[in-house]
């Protein structure tokens, strides 16, 4: 008789993660680091969950195990903040498993804790996604971004202020957010760890509205009011820190305050000299060469080396030191703006515009595309997935370009997305 090898709890996991747009390489540090996260009995439970949000009920189908049974378990994971706990206004609790990135690698370190090795997993976290490339390019090298930058606005002219939208506002998804938490910064808590970290704000990164609300309530994060919220901000630009938020217009989850020798993000930019990480902004900075006098403040300052010092000939021989820009991977985040003292620096509209995704279903169904995994968003097998989400995510493909839309098509095997592609076209 052949004998039947049983994958460990944490392979099985890793398996269902990958089935997904935003997964995580298999490899002996991830394994490593869901070890720490959590024990084998645990992984092969959130295994068996479904990716899309689920309720107490379908978990129960799910994991064969009665209501309360699921209920004490799926709260014992969401105290870990390894699932979001989302509870509506009737008391009615849903659960969502967030992707690794953004999502519960972060989580592990966004408050000091005392259940977790936190410098053993720092040092896992900077194998991982440091030293090897094959997560951070996976997650980064895409066309599809995960996150995008939001503009300095303090950097901003009386005329850049009247063409930003507000969803391009860090300061809008702030107002307008339902609850916000407050937690450490990922990156540098990480990076403390290992000695590596800058002297940046720790206690800054910000969540909004159901995420933050499951962080505050098992106190991985700190509850803040709009005005602490938008404190911290300022003290982010005068930090020279760049906002980066998820890659869509609505329900934004979270704004880092990121710093270019820390971020994971940034520091992809700088390692693979490519901006496929993030979306940048719609604008770049405009050098005035007759104001600038090669200082160099621009330069130390610019998250991703975009700028650089450079000797230039002028009229009789004589050198002067100006400041060159590579927009090829400029930010447009407006950080030289503010740290330029002759007002060398304005920021001027890229000639085409960045386009956003709508929302976090756009986003996700575009990126399952991108990577042949749209069959999987939507046949989840461990999922009774209801006739509206259906729709939502038909409806954003139906909103996608005719390219985007065929290669749906063909990667489903689908007569019925076909013909709704045809009758769209």
């Amino acid at each position: 008789m052949a004998h039947r090898t049983l994958k460990s709890g944490f392979h099985q996991l890793s398996e269902r993660l990958n089935r997904f747009p935003q997964g995580a390489p298999p490899s002996e540090y991830l394994f490593k680091i869901l070890s720490v996260l959590m024990n084998e009995k645990e992984a092969r439970v959130i295994s068996a969950l479904p990716i899309k949000p689920f309720s107490i009920q379908t978990a129960s189908a799910a994991l064969r195990m009665s209501r309360e049974d699921t209920e004490k378990i799926l709260t014992e994971l969401a105290s870990r903040a390894l699932l979001i706990d989302i509870e509506n206004t009737d008391g009615e609790r849903t659960f969502v498993l967030p992707p690794p990135m953004a999502g519960f690698f972060e989580f592990s370190l966004m408050r000091i804790r005392e259940d977790l090795d936190q410098t053993l997993l720092s040092e896992l976290f900077y194998q991982y996604l440091n030293v090897e490339e094959d997560f951070v390019r996976d997650l980064f090298v895409t066309e599809t971004k995960l996150g995008r930058i939001f503009v300095n606005e303090q950097a901003l002219t009386t005329v850049n202020n009247l063409h930003i939208l507000n969803y391009e506002r860090s300061s809008e998804i702030i107002k307008k957010a339902c609850a916000i938490g407050i937690g450490l910064c990922y990156c540098r808590h990480k990076m403390s760890h290992l000695d590596k970290a800058c002297s940046a704000p720790l206690e800054i990164c910000m969540t909004f509205g159901t995420t933050a609300s499951s962080l505050i309530k098992y106190g991985h994060a700190r509850e803040v009011n709009v005005s602490d919220c938008m404190t911290l901000l300022e003290k982010a630009y005068d930090h020279n820190l760049v906002q980066i938020g998820e890659n869509e217009q609505e329900g934004l989850p979270f704004i880092c305050n990121c710093c270019g020798c820390c971020c994971e993000g940034l520091l992809a930019i700088k390692k693979f000299g490519t901006l496929n990480s993030i979306n940048t902004t719609n604008f770049l900075p405009e050098i005035r060469e007759d104001q600038c006098n090669g200082c160099g403040r621009c330069v130390l300052a610019c998250p991703v080396g975009a700028l650089k010092v450079v000797s230039k000939q002028v009229v009789n021989n004589k050198l002067i030191k100006t400041v060159t820009l590579d927009e090829d991977i400029c930010l447009g985040c407006g950080v030289c703006v503010r740290v330029c003292n002759r007002g060398s620096i304005k920021l001027k509209h890229r000639n085409q515009r960045v386009i956003t995704p709508v929302n976090s279903v756009h986003r996700i169904v575009l990126l399952s595309i991108e990577k042949g995994k749209l069959q999987n968003l939507i046949f989840d097998n461990q999922a009774h997935y209801s006739h509206r989400a259906m729709a939502a995510i038909l409806g954003a493909i139906l909103k996608m370009p005719p390219v985007k839309q065929i290669m749906a098509s063909e990667q489903m095997k689908s007569k019925y997305l076909s013909a709704l592609v045809r009758n769209y076209v």
